[in-house]
């Protein structure tokens, strides 16, 4: 991929299809001399891969630690790449300064935008409860998974919604503990909740997870009403609890350059050498160049 606009947005868009994190960074500013010009945009991903072009082998250090940042927050950031005793861009609420001392050419402004799959709400059973809830689902963009099968619980669900009203509820519960699903949700009253949980003994963590009667209380009494009630709840507990969508992507590993004190992805890429059996990674050849005269 070369970076134009149009590749990257293809890629893009193939990324999210397949539910994979990614930063989309794009040079807004950059003073001469530099390698990037306005425009130049590149997928960053979680391991500190880059597809397309932001700038040279220094830029790119910062951008990679910058992009994990902001996948690991969900937020977009303005990223200031300044080299030593470069005159300083104005300062932004929401931008972040780094000064890259490996960096030979001028300032750059660069906007990192994070794309995380949406949140999965896998919903078990044929009701209207269930039907309801669909639909609030969709005007929050969530992805919904309907099933009726225990077995069917995947570790990228956000949440479990039971609304069979009776059936295998009990098995599906422990299918969704075991995958690591952290809300899971039971329409029953109070007094069958309880009777259901009895059959898991479950441990206190694993009680906490199980939201039974689910939903927030709004004193719902139709279908439509229970719906809103639980998907209410589900908001809640992502925007306020730190209820998060499942991540499988791959961390990056890091080191620290010794000659500049900058944090470095490691990659094929990353120039490094052997020191009395140890690996040394360095930000770029420059500074590996001065370890091996001291």
């Amino acid at each position: 991929m070369n970076g134009t606009t149009h590749d990257v947005r293809l890629r893009a868009e193939q990324l999210i299809g397949e539910r994979r994190p990614f930063v989309t960074a794009t040079v807004v500013r950059a003073q001469q001399p530099t390698s990037a010009h306005p425009g130049d945009t590149a997928i960053v991903f979680s391991d500190g891969t880059i597809e397309g072009f932001v700038g040279g082998q220094c830029a790119q250090n910062s951008v990679r630690e910058a992009a994990r940042g902001a996948l690991d927050s969900g937020e977009s950031v303005l990223l200031r790449v300044l080299p030593d005793g470069a005159p300083p861009f104005p300062k932004t609420s929401g931008a972040d300064v780094v000064v890259n001392p490996c960096l030979s050419g001028g300032a750059m402004e660069i906007f990192l935008e994070p794309t995380l799959p949406a949140h999965v709400l896998s919903l078990y059973g044929d009701t209207p409860i269930v039907d309801a809830v669909v639909e609030f689902a969709r005007v929050l963009d969530l992805d919904v998974v309907r099933s009726s099968a225990a077995e069917a619980v995947t570790e990228d669900a956000t949440a479990v919604i039971i609304a069979s009203l009776g059936g295998e509820e009990a098995l599906t519960i422990r299918a969704a503990l075991d995958a690591g699903v952290q809300y899971i949700g039971l329409v029953a009253s109070r007094v069958r909740g309880a009777a259901v949980l009895e059959q898991l003994e479950l441990t206190d963590s694993e009680r906490a997870r199980v939201h039974t009667p689910v939903g927030m209380y709004i004193g719902a009494k139709t279908p439509a009403e229970i719906a809103l009630s639980i998907v209410v709840d589900v908001v809640r507990a992502i925007r306020l609890d730190g209820v998060s969508v499942a991540r499988n992507d791959p961390v990056a590993k890091t080191a620290l350059d010794p000659i500049c004190g900058m944090t470095v992805t490691i990659n094929a890429d990353t120039p490094h050498l052997e020191d009395d059996g140890v690996d040394v990674w360095f930000c770029s050849p420059g500074c590996r160049h001065k370890y091996e005269k001291t």
